[in-house]
């Protein structure tokens, strides 16, 4: 005869084997999902195929989803910093522009130089014979290489001198600094044109080349026979300092109101003459 026990095991198992059965299977998938799990193989298997399916659907609706939303914030970043945008294309398509007119009037010149070339060599005899001059020094003299002696980079509204560079000893640099901001604003305002710049300053012998942007110009003090094709290569150095150093440093060009980030340090004075000394102090123009 049966005891209490063994009649509720009895009727346990009545009550609760459709129940063992589940739970059986239940235990046999959680132990299949662990293998999967546990398995870099078994689960990639599993998982890749749907992350690569999400991304293709996500490719593909780029253009309708991401498209307008990227657009409308472009149109709307370059509407309200329309400065910071100059500044950023300037010395790019200055560049490409001033390459195309540079490389034209290259030919042009070429051309001229082989139709006139004996007119030179006659002027300079006749100088020679008529000016008591001997003609290898009038030679000389047109051959007399242009050299940049000094260059300056200063704030466009506060005519600050951010960074200088010089071959030999000179007089106050902010005082220089100083002086080509007043005088370049003089001459702007004098003619009311604010929507031009100064580009050129004579100094005795001296030519004093100045490239504006939006809230830097950079002046270069060049000593000898400054040409076309020096000015040409003094604009390509301008170019590629300010596009290649300035504006990788967005804090020398516009005022973000904020840091890179809470470990950055500003770029110091010295960091920006050593950039300049590099592109500049042994350029041949």
């Amino acid at each position: 005869m049966m005891n209490e026990r063994e009649r509720l095991e009895v009727l346990k198992d009545i009550l609760f084997t459709d129940d063992r059965h589940y739970v059986d299977k239940i235990t046999e998938r959680i132990v299949q999902l662990e293998q999967i799990l546990h398995d870099r193989n078994k689960l990639s298997g599993k998982v890749d195929p749907i992350v690569s399916a999400q991304i293709e659907e996500f490719t593909k609706n780029i253009p309708s989803t991401l498209g307008p939303v990227i657009t409308a914030t472009l149109k709307d970043e370059i509407k309200h910093h329309k400065d910071d945008v100059v500044d950023a294309l300037y010395p790019i398509l200055g560049k490409m522009i001033k390459k195309y007119i540079a490389q034209e009037m290259k030919m042009l010149s070429e051309k001229i130089d082989d139709q006139f070339s004996f007119v030179k060599s006659a002027k300079r005899k006749m100088q020679s014979v008529f000016g008591n001059v001997k003609e290898e020094d009038l030679l000389l003299s047109e051959l007399s290489m242009a050299k940049i002696e000094q260059v300056f980079l200063i704030e466009h509204d506060s005519g600050i001198l951010k960074a200088g560079f010089s071959k030999t000893e000179t007089i106050d640099e902010e005082m220089i600094s100083g002086m080509l901001t007043a005088i370049k604003s003089f001459v702007e305002d004098a003619f009311n044109k604010r929507s031009q710049s100064l580009e050129l300053i004579e100094y005795e012998l001296y030519q004093i080349h100045i490239q504006s942007f939006v809230t830097h110009y950079v002046a270069v003090v060049i000593s000898g026979n400054y040409l076309t094709r020096s000015k040409n290569k003094v604009q390509d150095l301008i170019f590629n300092f300010y596009n290649k150093y300035m504006a990788m440093n967005l804090d020398l060009v516009m005022d973000l109101g904020m840091g890179n980030g809470e470990d950055d340090e500003p770029v110091t004075r010295l960091e920006i003459e050593k950039e300049i000394a590099k592109y500049f102090g042994n350029a041949k123009i």
